[in-house]
């Protein structure tokens, strides 16, 4: 057990000395700000807000993601939160369908299905003890290899400069994500204490500095943006569709699926060891709390972000500090709008270049885990089973199930994830068990 006054960044608790405790946590700041922020700025766009409440949903994404991480590493009550070093945000896992429910009911249905979502997400987690028997490190690591091979393309993307800037794909995009790349990998492999810890940031750092020399780095939106903000409670209003709360709800269950695939990722990766019925019941309850409090101020669902799980399972620290730090920093994003449009000045190619490696250890995460037990004739048969349906399907895009209701489609067809968890699940309960395994 770990003393409190520890200062290692290796232990839960403690504080350690600043020059530790800043960059690594910015890290995790700037691995997961862009993908905090652009959830909203889609589902904006889908609901057709205004460029002010835009900037509010924005603004609001930074403040809740920010309290759902706090919530994360300091349980209510023992019962409300994991206790695990997790970075909370909005998801991409919920964006299909939330934009689907946006372009036909409008932003206040999302909000009114978010409520429901959150209920469900509630019930999971009180049932996760009973649940759980359905992942065993075979499912589970299933799960977290796909997460990962799921956040290959967002990471190229990333790099190419995003999909949706003018630029993409463009040699000057490609050149600042590739050193930013290439620093990265250098430090991980090559240096030291928090050069080779904070790996991630100074690669940022790095291509940061490159993309403001080739002036690929615009503050048109710093200047614009005031200095303080509070969010107004209920400014969107709420509203309840069947249909939207039936489709938004599987998401949500699904989503615990993930949850639980991230929080295993997180204390294999970090501790050495699977998440208990505690942690794994506390973190998904803690989603859905965050949920309803988020719908009554216009906040997207959030979830557990599978980048910043990378970067643990990488450099393996899990002190509790760094995480706050980088939660503060994320809250004061939210409250100063100033500061988080200056985060928002990170070009994608830099993001894309640096995360690339931490989805890579995301998806070797899981290999590790699928293999913890052995690896016989059954496992290859659920993994194999269980990816392909689900990575096919998702790169062959919802025209493949065309013949469906639109919400089948958002779910099934929006991320690999949903197919291989469920495949996963009832291959490893109707395959005969290994009697012994074949190594």
């Amino acid at each position: 057990m770990n003393h409190p006054t520890d200062t290692s960044i290796y232990a839960p608790h403690g504080t350690p000395p600043a020059r530790q405790l800043v960059p690594l946590g910015l890290q995790h700041v700037v691995a997961a700000v862009a993908g905090m922020m652009t959830p909203a700025i889609l589902v904006a766009s889908a609901c057709g807000l205004t460029p002010e409440e835009s900037t509010l949903l924005i603004q609001v994404s930074l403040i809740l993601s920010a309290l759902a991480t706090l919530l994360q590493l300091f349980p209510m009550g023992g019962k409300i939160g994991s206790g695990l070093p997790v970075i909370m945000g909005c998801s991409f896992a919920y964006l299909p369908t939330l934009q689907a429910i946006g372009i036909s009911f409008g932003l206040p249905a999302i909000l009114g299905a978010e409520i429901i979502g959150g209920c469900i997400a509630i019930v999971f987690g009180l049932f996760v003890k009973q649940i759980r028997p359905l992942f065993p490190p075979l499912v589970t690591g299933t799960v977290i290899f796909t997460i990962g091979l799921s956040l290959y393309p967002t990471a190229v993307q990333y790099m190419a400069g995003g999909s949706e800037s003018p630029g993409f794909g463009s040699p000057k995009n490609w050149a600042v994500a590739l050193l930013t790349f290439v620093v990265v990998i250098v430090l991980q492999n090559y240096a030291k204490g928090v050069l080779h810890l904070g790996a991630v940031l100074f690669g940022m750092i790095t291509g940061y500095l490159a993309a403001l020399a080739l002036g690929m780095v615009a503050f048109d939106t710093v200047a614009s943006s005031s200095w303080f903000a509070l969010p107004a409670p209920l400014k969107f209003g709420i509203t309840f569709e069947a249909s939207t709360c039936a489709s938004l709800g599987i998401v949500y269950a699904v989503n615990a699926v993930q949850t639980i695939g991230d929080l295993s990722s997180t204390t294999m990766g970090g501790m050495d060891r699977m998440p208990t019925d505690r942690e794994l019941s506390g973190g998904i309850i803690g989603q859905g709390v965050m949920s309803l409090a988020g719908a009554l101020f216009g906040g997207l669902p959030t979830a557990s972000y599978s980048q910043n799980v990378g970067i643990v399972t990488v450099n393996r620290v899990i002190n509790r500090a760094v995480f706050t730090l980088a939660a503060l920093v994320l809250l004061a994003a939210g409250l100063v709008p100033k500061f988080g449009a200056l985060l928002t000045t990170i070009p994608q190619a830099v993001i894309g270049g640096a995360t690339l490696s931490v989805f890579a250890a995301i998806a070797m995460t899981g290999v590790r885990m699928i293999t913890s037990e052995g690896f016989s004739m059954r496992s290859s048969t659920v993994v194999g089973l269980s990816v392909a349906p689900g990575v096919g399907i998702c790169q062959a895009g919802t025209a493949c199930l065309q013949g469906f209701p639109a919400w089948v489609a958002a779910v099934f067809a929006s991320t690999p994830v949903v197919v291989s968890a469920l495949m996963a699940i009832a291959l490893n309960l109707l395959l005969p068990k290994d009697h012994t395994q074949q190594k």
